[in-house]
């Protein structure tokens, strides 16, 4: 609800007539049965670099600007504390779908590179205004898509 949706005498007198920037998504989750046979398969594909590894949760770099959380289902349902706050209990199950963005010159390579592999692209799909993806499923069946510019009207 807007601040100023809110009853009068609601609104805090010093509050923003407009949301605050928000700069991107910095942190896409999902959660796997085994975090390390996920960690190890997005790792071989894409070249991910480890930032955090634990039982319950790895974390891995992507593209230098992202970060894709791979929780261990049912791990993380109960609130986190640590040493500088509590991380509020989540919790999540698949299949879902998400997507990584690739230029559209690489589309071919990528194809290349998933089949040496030996992960099968489900499907490939050439949009309006000739965005490609690749649909591929990782070791828990979540759907990955691979995308080029063209789609959405966002750069990337």
């Amino acid at each position: 609800m807007s601040s100023s949706s809110l009853p009068t005498g609601l609104q805090s007198a010093g509050a923003p007539k407009s949301p605050p920037a928000t700069l991107g998504i910095v942190e896409t989750a999902l959660y796997v049965r085994d975090v390390a046979v996920a960690a190890t398969f997005y790792q071989r594909l894409f070249a991910f670099e480890t930032l955090l590894a634990s039982d319950r949760l790895h974390a891995l770099g992507v593209g230098g600007r992202d970060v894709l959380l791979l929780f261990k289902e049912g791990a993380t349902s109960e609130p986190f504390a640590t040493s500088r706050g509590t991380i509020p209990g989540h919790a999540g199950s698949g299949p879902t779908h998400f997507a990584f963005a690739i230029p559209l010159a690489d589309v071919e390579t990528w194809r290349a590179w998933l089949t040496a592999q030996g992960v099968a692209v489900e499907s490939e799909v050439t949009w309006e205004g000739e965005a490609r993806s690749l649909y591929f499923r990782d070791p828990d069946h979540n759907l990955v898509e691979l995308i080029t510019p063209g789609f959405w009207r966002v750069s990337f």
